[in-house]
């Protein structure tokens, strides 16, 4: 082989020289079935080739617990080979980027509770559940849906995810859709606080998510205020292990401010969801998650106000929802046809 170019692929590494490929490639329809796995020279140590691939379509470089090497695909020339653990799930220590080309893009789990033992039900919530399950699976996520479950229930669905292994996962995202009070959620059958939802999940209890972005939809109320608003006036690096905090890479996002109340349509569902819907809709591919919330606040914030004429203290009011944000990277769901 000539200009060899010996490289290991995982994670970021392995996202990057797929797109640069791709971009090269005279032929992307060679590319996509497999034609350039002739150029692979697999480390000697990989004697096993039944258990190896090389597999350009769900990028994946598998060989027990070796790195990988590509050749001969006109690559711009690197440092020598790193040590960056193929089954690892973070990401290069300098990326601007999550790296969101794992096989899988992840599991999304939405708790829809619209019937509750002692509360009066969420009418309209079905339809939020509808319409974000429609496009988080447009954006390629692995979407179960859960109704109506008691705290039990709803424990026992978040001990059992952050108990599998989500190294082929890109993120994980959790919605919940539900009564609250101020630093409390409801499941059917009574309370919990919201820290529950994700204390699962951090680092130092998932090791397949760390390094990774876990996604936190909660639309609930907040507590009991109302927001009557104001007016404005228009006017013119590779190879370096590193340490991270347990509760790096988190994103709550609510749909409301603390102790402010949260509104919803009985028929077109909460603001807030159907803003997030809309946005997923005009620009998921393309804004990274943190721009993408700023304009639901937006529309949230200018599109809706409350309309109770029967009661001035609850009519016209506004809402802003609240983004809580622990990310490192910034995250894109952008297109790809492999997942």
């Amino acid at each position: 082989m000539q200009n060899a170019i010996v490289l290991p692929l995982s994670g970021a590494v392995a996202c990057y020289l797929y797109k640069y490929v791709q971009m090269v490639a005279e032929n992307r329809a060679e590319l996509q079935r497999g034609k350039l796995q002739a150029d692979i020279l697999w480390p000697s140590e990989c004697t096993d080739t039944e258990n190896r691939n090389w597999n350009f379509k769900s990028r994946s470089f598998q060989c027990a617990d070796y790195d990988f090497r590509l050749v001969n695909c006109g690559m711009p020339k690197v440092a020598d080979v790193c040590h960056i653990s193929a089954k690892g799930s973070g990401c290069d220590r300098d990326a601007e980027e999550y790296n969101m080309c794992h096989p899988k893009r992840g599991v999304a789990l939405i708790f829809n509770h619209e019937k509750f033992d002692h509360m009066v039900p969420r009418s309209g919530s079905a339809k939020d559940c509808s319409d974000l399950s429609a496009e988080l699976k447009s954006l390629s996520f692995d979407v179960q849906v859960y109704n109506n479950l008691s705290y039990a229930e709803l424990s026992d669905v978040l001990m059992e995810t952050a108990g599998k292994d989500h190294s082929s996962a890109d993120c994980l995202l959790v919605a919940v859709m539900t009564h609250g009070d101020p630093g409390c959620l409801h499941s059917r059958d009574t309370d919990y606080h919201v820290e529950e939802l994700w204390l699962h999940f951090t680092g130092d209890k998932c090791s397949s998510l760390i390094g990774k972005p876990k996604i936190f939809l909660i639309q609930a109320c907040r507590g009991t205020m109302v927001d009557a608003g104001v007016s404005v006036d228009e006017t013119d690096g590779y190879c370096v292990s590193y340490l991270i905090p347990t509760q790096a890479d988190l994103l709550i996002a609510y749909s409301t401010a603390e102790g402010y109340y949260s509104w919803r349509n009985p028929r077109h569902g909460s603001w807030f969801i159907q803003a997030l819907c809309e946005e997923l809709r005009l620009h998921g591919r393309t804004r990274d998650l943190l721009t993408l919330l700023t304009f639901v606040c937006r529309r949230v914030a200018i599109d809706y106000h409350s309309n109770v004429p029967t009661d001035e203290k609850m009519d016209l009011k506004k809402q802003i929802p609240s983004i809580t944000s622990m990310l490192t990277r910034l995250v894109y769901f952008r297109q790809d046809q492999q997942k």
